[in-house]
């Protein structure tokens, strides 16, 4: 028995290795490559200018006072996050990058220093409290914070979310929450430097090679713990987004999209 479920996990392994195919790869000028919406508009950083592209025309945003631009988010095109960790503050853009609203933390009531903002959904965000070392959930709309995860050891190098679910990583653990606050999964980091998320799904980059993580939002056996090392050309990885089942990876010179497909599940 023992020797079939490892056959089979090894047939899991192959096939999802297998399922990475190249569909393109382009010339692209950027600083930093941020990734495409979901009406295949490219977001990127040139000169500390973040630049839209695409079917809804070419938008640019700046503003040099806030400084160094440390995330944009924008899995709703229609509210892009950005967040400026120098700052403590995070601008909000619509799909035309003109800003909707402004947050800075150092001016709320009870003021919050954090290092990740990211988009939750229903006018919530996702902070980092570098302070306390745990996980908020920030409404800006009525003005407060939620708690979501118990004070994080280690520090926090990577935070990916979307509006079910938070990822986090930290020099030992990786862990998985939901929009209620629930730890839905902690593994070993494995020295993973950075994650990226599609749902429930993972890759992590490590040594410039990408590991696949499937369903990690709601895996939480100790036996459940599939990590493939996704099959790729050799490419220095300095930018990355996996959207739409579509992996995209920026080399500095070259942008290389990949089709990531999944085997079917019985």
């Amino acid at each position: 028995m023992k020797q079939l479920f490892l056959f089979l996990l090894l047939v899991c392994h192959l096939g999802i290795a297998q399922s990475v195919t190249l569909e393109s790869k382009v010339p692209f000028v950027a600083d930093r490559f941020i990734g495409f919406d979901n009406y295949k508009n490219s977001y990127f950083i040139k000169d500390r200018v973040i630049h839209k592209q695409g079917p809804d025309g070419n938008f640019l945003f700046n503003d040099l006072q806030l400084g160094r631009i440390t995330s944009v988010d924008i899995i709703n095109p229609l509210k892009v996050i950005v967040f400026f960790q120098d700052t403590n503050t995070v601008v909000m853009l619509d799909n035309k990058l003109n800003e909707i609203e402004r947050i800075n933390f150092n001016n709320l009531p009870q003021f919050l220093n954090v290092s990740t903002a990211t988009n939750a959904g229903g006018n919530s965000l996702w902070l980092f409290n570098v302070d306390t070392q745990q996980l908020e959930m920030y409404n800006y709309g009525s003005k407060l914070q939620t708690v979501v995860s118990q004070p994080f050891p280690g520090k926090l190098l990577s935070q990916a979310s979307n509006f079910n679910y938070c990822f986090t990583l930290t020099e030992k653990k990786l862990r998985a929450f939901n929009i209620y606050g629930s730890i839905l999964n902690e593994a070993p980091s494995e020295g993973y430097e950075k994650i990226i998320q599609q749902n429930e799904n993972l890759v992590a980059l490590k040594e410039n090679s990408l590991y696949y993580l499937p369903d990690f939002a709601r895996r939480n056996t100790e036996m459940d713990h599939t990590t493939v090392q996704l099959k790729l050309p050799e490419i220095t990885i300095k930018d990355l987004q996996l959207t739409n089942d579509f992996l995209y990876i920026y080399d500095g010179e070259i942008l290389h999209k990949f089709k990531l497909t999944t085997p079917k599940k019985e």
